[in-house]
C-alpha cells in the first residue's frame, strides 16, 4: 500500500464567535472534530482571521477542545487535568477511531497511544489504557504522549516507540494553532494542492475533472474555510491579497444554497463529503 495522501484543513479562530456560551462553543467544536475524523483529516489548522482583534483566547479554546477529543479517553485526565475550557466536554461526541480502542487487552503488533508514567532500570513505563503498563526499553521524559507498538505480551508487556506514519489505519488528526495570517499560510510551499471554499467560487461540478487530476498527483492537500461572518475573499482583503492568486481552486460545494449563509461547520461537512465521494479522500 502506498503512502497515503496527507489532508489538512484550515478553519478560522472565530469559528465559535457566533455562539455566546461555552456549552454551545463546545458543541460546535464537537461537530468539527467528528467531521474531521469521519473523513480522515490528518491536520486541523486554526488560523487568525481578524488582524484587528486578539484571537488568542478563541484559538486556544478551539485547539484545546479538538485536541481533547482526539486524545484517547484513558489518557485525557493525565494529559489535560482540570481546565476551564473543558467544563462541558461531557457533551462532546466520541470519535470511535482505531486509536480510541474500547478493549482492555493488547496483542502483539497492535498500536496504542500512551503516556509515559515512570522510569525503571529497564527503561520507561507507558500507560496504554490496559491493566499493565508497557515497558519501553528507552529512557523517555515523563508525562509525554507517545505512540507504542506492542512487541511482547507476557508477565511483562513490552513495546517500542512507533512512528504514526507507519500505521495503515487512520490514526486521528493533529491540531495546530497558526500564528501567521491565512495569506502567509497559503503562500507557503507546504502543500501541493490548495483549495478554497466560497459561495462565490466555481461550482464543483464545473471543475471536478481538473481538480481530480491535480488531487491524484498531490501528496499534501489543504482545504481552507472562511469565518461565520466573513468569507475568505473578505479575510484576505485585510492583507491586500486576492484569493484566486493564492490557491489552485476556489470552489462552491453548495451551489444554489437555500439559506443566506452556510456555517463553517456545515460547509466543512458538505465539502468533505463531496470531495470524499468524488475524489477519494478515504481511498
Amino acid at each position: 500500500m502506498g503512502k497515503r495522501r496527507k489532508l489538512s484543513i484550515a478553519i478560522p479562530a472565530s469559528i465559535v464567535s457566533d455562539v455566546p456560551h461555552l456549552r454551545e462553543k463546545t458543541s460546535k467544536v464537537g461537530l468539527i472534530g467528528r467531521t474531521a475524523a469521519i473523513f480522515r483529516v490528518d491536520e486541523i489548522i486554526i488560523y487568525p482571521d481578524n488582524i484587528e482583534v486578539n484571537q488568542h483566547e478563541d484559538m486556544h479554546l478551539v485547539a484545546t477542545l479538538l485536541s481533547y477529543m482526539e486524545t484517547p479517553q484513558y489518557l485525557r485526565r493525565k494529559l489535560f487535568g482540570l481546565k476551564r475550557e473543558l467544563r462541558y466536554v461531557g457533551i462532546l461526541p466520541p470519535l470511535r477511531t482505531p486509536h480510541h480502542p474500547l478493549n482492555r487487552k493488547v496483542k502483539i503488533g497492535e498500536y496504542r497511544e500512551g503516556v509515559t508514567i515512570s522510569k525503571t532500570k529497564l527503561g520507561t513505563l507507558v500507560d496504554v489504557g490496559v491493566e499493565k503498563p508497557v515497558l519501553i526499553r528507552r529512557k523517555l521524559s515523563l508525562g509525554k504522549r507517545v505512540t507504542v507498538k506492542i512487541l511482547k505480551v507476557a508477565e511483562l508487556v513490552e513495546g517500542e516507540i512507533a512512528n504514526r506514519e507507519e500505521i495503515v489505519e487512520y490514526w486521528g488528526y493533529r491540531v495546530r494553532e497558526e500564528k501567521k495570517s491565512i495569506g502567509k499560510l497559503l503562500k507557503s510551499k507546504r502543500f501541493n494542492l490548495k483549495i478554497a471554499t466560497s459561495k462565490h467560487g466555481v461550482p464543483f461540478t464545473n471543475i471536478r475533472k481538473k481538480m481530480a487530476e491535480k488531487w491524484n498527483r498531490s501528496a499534501t492537500v489543504l482545504i481552507v474555510f472562511g469565518a461565520p461572518t466573513r468569507g475568505l475573499y473578505e479575510i484576505l482583503e485585510d492583507e491586500g491579497l486576492k484569493l484566486e492568486e493564492l490557491v489552485d481552486f476556489v470552489v462552491n460545494t453548495i451551489p444554489m444554497q437555500g439559506t443566506e449563509t452556510v456555517r463553517t461547520e456545515e460547509a466543512l461537512l458538505a465539502s468533505l463529503a463531496i470531495f470524499n465521494s468524488i475524489l477519494g479522500i478515504i481511498g
